[in-house]
């Protein structure tokens, strides 16, 4: 079973309050960007693969290519990533998702094999991606009959943006971002060719890395701010001429601080010709909205 996970980009990202558990509450709107994808194949532990040859041909093992057994022998795991993998196989999300259902359903053993194409750090989502579609894999193969409901309800235990890519649509999200309710986006391509009238680009800055704990840091909060909240909703329904003035990521403040060369791309992307551009959720991706007649 192969599947392709995409990435995701926020359209506007407001941090209201913090939280008595030590989260905040935000408000932002999710959209999908089909783009930027990985491949996601897993299979039962009897079973061949069809990506495990092209992964060995093409990443050296030990760098770009790291594998794992489970103490319990029921989840290898391979991960291939040109620029590396610098994290613990068995720590990855997709290993997560396989654990938090086994907590519930009696599941077989399986190999999980991820060709990572979407950036690490970059506000995209992408391993929150591969551990909803792991999810949802698991369900179909395994038989246990989850709905979107039930799906996202797992996958919010297993990050906050996790339960949006159960849906994969428009979604506004609200409280750590898992309170999602469907919003309607017109008009625009997101990163698949289509009718609308705009297209998204969305652009990957080589060698910056942003945390959610750096992105955090030095954020106040707009409860205590006193800025005002205007609503996403509201806003996204105008024109996208309109949304430059107003919808804003408040991690830009901190980010932008931190990484100035981060707010010069984004002034590029102006000035090539976006009606709007912004970070997307805690960076350090970009992304611009061009209308199609003026690509």
């Amino acid at each position: 079973m192969i599947s392709h996970p995409n990435v995701k980009v926020n359209l506007g990202l407001e941090v209201l309050r913090r939280r008595e558990d030590g989260f905040h509450d935000l408000e932002t709107v999710f959209v999908p960007y089909f783009g930027i994808s990985d491949t996601l194949e897993i299979v039962r532990g009897d079973e061949w693969s069809g990506t495990s040859a092209h992964l060995q041909e093409t990443y050296s093992e030990g760098v770009s290519l790291r594998q794992a057994i489970s103490a319990d022998g029921k989840v290898m795991i391979t991960i291939a990533r040109k620029e590396g993998v610098d994290w613990d196989p068995l720590k990855d999300l997709t290993v997560k998702a396989y654990n938090l259902l086994a907590e519930d359903f009696p599941l077989g053993p399986v190999k999980i094999f991820l060709e990572k194409t979407s950036p690490v750090g970059a506000g995209l989502g992408g391993g929150s991606a591969d551990a909803a579609f792991a999810l949802g894999m698991l369900s179909d193969m395994f038989g246990l009959g989850l709905d979107k409901e039930a799906l996202a309800g797992y996958a919010s235990r297993l990050g906050s943006d996790c339960a949006f890519f159960v849906h994969n649509r428009p979604c506004l999200g609200q409280g750590r971002g898992e309170v999602l309710s469907p919003i309607v986006v017109e008009g625009i391509d997101f990163g698949c060719p289509g009718q609308g009238s705009y297209e998204m680009q969305v652009v990957v800055p080589e060698g910056i890395s942003v945390s959610t704990a750096e992105a955090y840091r030095g954020i106040v909060p707009r409860e205590v701010s006193g800025l005002a909240c205007d609503s996403l909703t509201e806003i996204i329904a105008r024109p996208v001429e309109q949304w430059r003035d107003s919808l804003v990521n408040d991690f830009e403040t901190t980010v932008f601080a931190a990484h100035p060369e981060l707010s010069a791309i984004r002034q590029s992307l102006y000035d090539s010709g976006a009606v709007y551009a912004a970070m997307s959720g805690s960076g350090s991706a970009l992304f611009g909205i061009y209308r199609k007649s003026s690509l």
